[in-house]
């Protein structure tokens, strides 16, 4: 039987790696509407009313908790931890909000006041769970080693730096930016992630491996993008300003790439592993190189998706 907040939650279709295709990878959750019937008085001649009740719907909680509990059936040893980190929790949110106060709590922080600010981040900004709904399903599409959407969670640190970054960031467009500051920090220090609060980053993101990632304060993600470790969105110099690299929707970026400066990476393009990009990138290309220039097409409409990163290196003329 199920145990904890995980119950009771309505059968929905689940969604698979394999039926998870085009506009549903980004969805975070659906919404259906019920009709409420209220019944007129007995032997009157009210006709039945109806009202629209909106039912919340959420796919991607719903098959977590699902695979936690049989995650604890395999492995009784992890239930204390799967049961507090996941099954203890109504939702998605409280369970991140869990997680994040568990990483990054130190002898400088408590982890009840940590947890208090992302419960109140996620309270505030309905956006940030979205965008963690969306990132579970991206790293489960995309990476290989990734079974179930429990895994990222539980065991991915790329995961967990994202989500740990949407609440510095949203404390740094709320004006506590000492607090985001000291996020940034504990996030570098327990995951080898350094994205500054002030950066923007979109959905369905999904940074695998993500050791040494350095994302700097004037940069821009889009949406759908995929990254591999070593990767550094950086500047050029001592530069004030707007100094960073703004990536486009559906970018792939290579193990260990480096783009440099207030450059734009356009759509669906690929930056191939150990790449130096110091110019702009135009969309639906390939660049490599050190320092990187264009040397084909992508490949492909969504290569943040298929994650191909073999180069034809006989028709680019290398």
């Amino acid at each position: 039987s199920h145990t904890g907040a995980c119950i009771s939650r309505a059968a929905v279709a689940l969604p698979t790696r394999h039926n998870l295709s085009g506009q549903q990878r980004h969805l975070a959750f659906g919404q259906v509407f019920l009709s409420d019937m209220k019944d007129g008085d007995c032997g009157g001649t009210d006709m039945v009313q109806t009202k629209p009740i909106v039912a919340s719907i959420d796919p991607v909680w719903n098959r977590i908790c699902d695979e936690a509990q049989t995650a604890v059936r395999d492995e009784p040893l992890l239930g204390g931890l799967i049961h507090s980190g996941v099954l203890h929790h109504p939702t998605l949110e409280r369970a991140l909000s869990y997680r994040f106060s568990m990483k990054l709590a130190s002898s400088e922080m408590s982890e009840q006041i940590l947890r208090e600010i992302a419960d109140e981040a996620h309270a505030s900004d309905p956006t940030i769970g979205q965008a963690a709904r969306a990132d579970v399903v991206a790293v489960y599409d995309r990476d290989p080693a990734c079974h179930r959407f429990l895994q990222p969670i539980l065991f991915f640190k790329g995961f967990q730096a994202v989500q740990a970054y949407r609440v510095g960031h949203w404390l740094w467009t709320h004006g506590r930016m000492d607090m985001a500051y000291f996020v940034q920090m504990r996030v570098s220090e327990v995951f080898g992630v350094d994205i500054h609060p002030g950066a923007r980053v979109g959905k369905g993101i999904m940074i695998d491996h993500a050791h040494s990632i350095v994302i700097g304060e004037t940069a821009v993600v889009g949406d759908n993008v995929s990254m591999l470790h070593s990767v550094t969105l950086g500047g050029t110099g001592k530069e004030d300003g707007d100094r960073h690299p703004k990536i486009a929707d559906g970018v792939m970026i290579g193990a260990g790439a480096k783009i440099l400066g207030n450059i734009h990476v356009g759509q669906c393009s690929r930056i191939a592993a150990g790449s130096v990009v110091l110019h702009d990138v135009p969309r639906n290309t390939t660049v490599a190189g050190v320092p990187a220039k264009v040397i084909g097409e992508a490949g492909c409409s969504q290569p943040s998706q298929t994650m191909d990163q073999l180069l034809d290196l006989v028709d680019s003329g290398i």
